[in-house]
């Protein structure tokens, strides 16, 4: 089984490049499945995960990431059930009844902003989150609510995925 990916940012620059960019500065998606996977238990195959998402309309062949909802294609696509939420008070829920979720959010300090993915779980008290921060080394407990990490953080346009076994 492969190791969690806990920040992109130690991608060798030129490993499992993301269309036009490496992996470490636009791969966040591809990474959040990949995570995903191995909570659930499969052993993920980068290389395929990436042709699969610069196949499926990511941002400007990788340049800005990958699209919101490509990660719940995916899923589907292997006979997963999915649901997804665009609103910040529904984080939360959909996330307690899923057995993975990806969390996709804009966020915004001073005059930077971006967007980013990472994947949760939901450990019975708290949201663990993988690939959250610029310099994590391990997962990252974010707190008894995701509504709250979104908040606090100046998160904003949160796009949550639920993944469930069938």
């Amino acid at each position: 089984m492969r190791e969690f990916i806990h920040c992109q940012r130690d991608i060798p620059r030129e490993k499992w490049r993301y269309g036009t960019r490496s992996s470490a500065a636009a791969g966040c998606g591809w990474i959040a499945v990949y995570n995903a996977l191995i909570l659930l238990g499969i052993d993920p195959d980068p290389e395929e995960l990436i042709r699969f998402f610069l196949r499926r309309l990511p941002l400007i062949h990788g340049t800005f990431g990958t699209s919101p909802l490509a990660p719940a294609a995916w899923f589907k696509k292997k006979g997963f059930a999915v649901s997804h939420t665009c609103r910040r008070k529904k984080t939360d829920l959909l996330a307690k009844s899923s057995d993975v979720t990806l969390l996709y959010y804009w966020w915004r300090d001073g005059w930077q902003f971006g967007a980013h993915f990472i994947t949760v779980r939901f450990d019975g008290e708290n949201f663990i989150g993988y690939n959250v921060y610029a310099n994590s080394k391990e997962p990252s407990v974010l707190g008894p609510s995701l509504e709250s990490f979104l908040k606090k953080g100046k998160r904003f346009f949160p796009v949550a995925i639920g993944v469930n076994r069938k």
